[in-house]
C-alpha cells in the first residue's frame, strides 16, 4: 500500500468515526420509550358527574390515554359506592410530549342508559391485570 492510499484510508476512517460521534444518544429512531402514567386529577362536577384529567408521557396511541381515564373512572366509581359509569366525552391533546385526556363520566348505582357504559368492578379488575394505575 502506498503512502497516499494509506492516508486516504485513514482520512476515510476518521470521517466515518466523526460522523458516528455526531449520532444522538438515546433510543434508536422509531422506538418509543415506555409509557409513564403521570397522574390523575378528579373533580366532582355534580352529584353524579365527574371530570377526570389524566396525564401520560411516552404514549404510543390515544387509546392508551383513554384507557388510563377509563381506569380512573372505574376505580372512582367504586370508591363512591357505585357500580357503573357512563362515558360522556374525552378530549385528548399533546403538548411538549405530555399527553392529557380530559374525560367526563356519570356514575350511578344501576346500569345507565347509553352505549358507552362500564361495569366498574370488571373494568377496575381489567386495569389491574393490565398494570394501568387507577385513582
Amino acid at each position: 500500500m502506498s503512502k497516499t492510499t494509506g492516508f486516504k484510508a485513514s482520512a476515510a476512517l476518521a470521517a466515518v468515526l466523526a460522523l458516528a460521534a455526531c449520532q444522538p444518544e438515546g433510543p434508536e429512531p422509531g422506538t418509543q420509550p415506555p409509557a409513564s402514567y403521570d397522574g390523575v386529577e378528579t373533580r366532582l362536577l355534580d352529584d353524579d358527574l365527574v371530570n377526570f384529567r389524566v396525564q401520560m408521557t411516552g404514549v404510543a396511541t390515544r387509546d392508551e390515554l383513554s384507557a388510563y381515564a377509563r381506569c380512573a373512572a372505574a376505580q372512582y366509581t367504586l370508591i363512591r359506592g357505585f357500580g357503573f359509569a357512563r362515558h360522556l366525552r374525552t378530549n385528548v391533546y399533546e403538548e411538549g410530549g405530555v399527553w392529557v385526556a380530559d374525560a367526563v363520566y356519570t356514575v350511578s348505582p344501576a346500569l345507565p342508559r347509553g352505549l358507552q357504559t362500564l361495569d366498574a368492578e370488571i373494568v377496575a379488575a381489567d386495569c389491574a391485570e393490565l398494570g394501568i394505575p387507577t385513582v
